[in-house]
């Protein structure tokens, strides 16, 4: 396992690029009255993509995530560029971070962080069908490609390195699409 990057020092960041503190002034319905704040995301939207390398194989990713501070196995994600639709965000991604191009999408459904204080949502895409491509990527190295059994999801969700819920989520999701057992609206 890599060792983790080296954290040279940390800060209070007051405007980020890419998150905005917002608040909200409420009223129920009951005439309570509350000021909410949220976390407003910038951009176009982001897809987490579910590449099944065959019928019973997912491809994850190990790479490092700063907010815990270890490296995570999860799946592939981004944001969407201008003008791009989640089919085309969730192609790009899959080639920039996994070498592999999808030839079938699909969108199963959306997801979001925590809705209670966050905007940030996430289409859930299902990648098939998927061909050697390699485009260069933002990442500051090359991502572990790691191959799992949908069968053993029960195993995967028990490992210290599984903790990213929108991939769990995901991960279920695709499962039962899969299965038949979900229908995506």
């Amino acid at each position: 396992m890599r060792k983790p990057p080296i954290i040279h020092a940390t800060r209070d960041v007051h405007d980020s690029s890419f998150l905005h503190v917002e608040q909200l002034d409420l009223e129920f319905s009951n005439g309570e009255r509350r000021v909410y704040e949220r976390l407003k995301g910038g951009g176009l939207g982001a897809v987490i993509i579910v590449p099944m390398l065959d019928d019973e194989t997912v491809l994850l990713v190990r790479e490092y995530g700063a907010g815990v501070g270890r490296y995570e196995l999860s799946l592939p994600k981004g944001r969407l560029d201008r003008d791009e639709t989640a089919e085309q965000g969730a192609d790009r991604e899959l080639k920039e971070e996994i070498g592999f191009g999808a030839r079938k999408l699909k969108i199963l459904h959306n997801l979001s962080l925590s809705p209670s204080y966050m905007t940030h949502m996430a289409h859930v895409v299902l990648a098939q069908d998927l061909y050697p491509e390699r485009l260069e990527g933002d990442e500051p190295e090359e991502l572990e490609v790691v191959p799992w059994k949908l069968a053993d999801l029960h195993i995967l969700i028990a490992r210290d390195d599984v903790t990213e819920g929108r991939s769990i989520a995901a991960l279920f999701m695709a499962r039962e699409y899969l299965a038949g057992r979900f229908q995506p609206t």
